[in-house]
């Protein structure tokens, strides 16, 4: 009888997040009323790690923790997406260099094999073409390090969103 008087209905989440953030991840759901499941650690599958977590169904001011929640996770998603941006446009600009110099690889091999050989030609688009393999690494690191120098306030600033979000959320359990 005293078992049941103690009962307690919980809500159940998972949330896969990536390994290298799990903790961070975990205590903000915590701030949410959240907490890991005691009976399913945490597992790693390809650089990510399965959370499991449970609630209170009767918790107060759920509503509110679901709001603020939903606002955690999309913050989440834009910090993610100006992740990405930073090596987008890093990656397409050393392609495109490295297309272009194929492209004088491709012209200088022409002019080679063409009857009379066009040695000169060939020397000529050969040079920008070498140039045009070499240097996707160095604009790729470049472009990235600029991206991120551009980025960086944003990110930071979400993450100050994001803890402002979860100390809401804390006051409110």
């Amino acid at each position: 009888m005293n078992h049941e008087k103690n009962y307690r209905a919980y809500e159940y989440m998972e949330a896969s997040v990536p390994d290298s953030k799990a903790s961070f991840y975990l205590d903000c759901y915590e701030s949410f009323g959240w907490q890991q499941d005691e009976n399913f650690p945490p597992q790693a599958v390809r650089g990510k790690v399965l959370l499991k977590l449970k609630r209170d169904r009767h918790i107060l001011n759920k509503t509110e923790l679901t709001r603020l929640q939903r606002h955690f996770e999309a913050d989440l998603e834009e910090i993610a997406a100006l992740e990405r941006s930073k090596t987008t446009a890093a990656k397409l600009c050393a392609l495109m260099t490295g297309l272009l110099g194929t492209a004088f690889m491709a012209g200088a091999t022409f002019a080679v094999v063409a009857n009379p050989p066009i040695v000169w030609l060939c020397v000529l688009l050969a040079i920008p073409g070498f140039g045009g393999w070499i240097s996707p690494y160095f604009i790729h690191h470049a472009a990235k390090d600029r991206k991120t120098r551009q980025v960086q306030p944003f990110i930071e600033a979400k993450l100050e969103e994001i803890y402002g979000i979860c100390e809401k959320g804390h006051s409110l359990l």
